[in-house]
């Protein structure tokens, strides 16, 4: 990429926007919470404020309650310029969900939760299902969680071979809390008066 990465009229993007903009656009509809953008892209928190500050004022991304989301402009830009290539995903784990309990309620539990070495990144949404991400401190190691309406898939993104153990280890955490969740009784399982064991 060249210094301007995008320039018209309405936008003008550098190459550190881009890769921003790139990686909350990634996905589809996708919410990424701050500390989850700082720690993925490796970025100092007043750059990348400023950052999100540009492309908030371009109308390019919005912050949300939940985090910031990319917005129709933003996806349209994303459009005219597409990632050159996705990084490979190794499956860790598969399995099929009981269907007496909504999925939706294991997703909202899921959200903000820290398994192992993992640190809560954000979600998105696409025709399939729900997507829930997580990355280590250093960002060298990302875990989806992908829940459709009946099963869940579990992958990892490594820089390298040798983080597979920590994301194994990260990915069953996650699923004994999953298999935890469903486990309980359904007036425990969601009480939000109740705290967790």
């Amino acid at each position: 990429m060249d210094a301007n990465w995008f320039e018209s009229s309405d936008y003008s993007l550098s190459e550190r926007d881009a890769k921003v903009l790139h990686v909350i656009g990634e996905d589809g509809l996708t919410t990424f919470t701050f500390e989850g953008l700082k720690r993925r892209l490796g970025l100092h928190q007043e750059t990348l404020s400023r950052i999100l500050s540009r492309l908030e004022q371009q109308g390019i991304v919005e912050k949300g309650f939940e985090g910031y989301e990319i917005t129709s402009k933003g996806k349209e830009l994303l459009s005219l310029h597409p990632l050159s290539a996705k990084q490979n995903h190794i499956s860790l784990l598969q399995a099929l969900l009981p269907r007496d309990v909504p999925v939706d309620e294991i997703i909202l539990d899921l959200k903000g939760k820290w398994f192992g070495e993992l640190r809560w990144l954000g979600y998105s949404e696409n025709e399939e299902g729900i997507i829930l991400k997580w990355i280590t401190e250093d960002g060298k190691i990302q875990v989806d969680a992908s829940f459709s309406y009946e099963s869940l898939s579990v992958e990892a993104t490594l820089r390298q071979e040798n983080d597979l153990n920590t994301a194994l280890k990260a990915s069953y955490q996650l699923m004994a809390y999953v298999s935890k969740l469903y486990s309980k009784p359904k007036r425990a399982r969601f009480d939000p008066y109740l705290t967790p064991a």
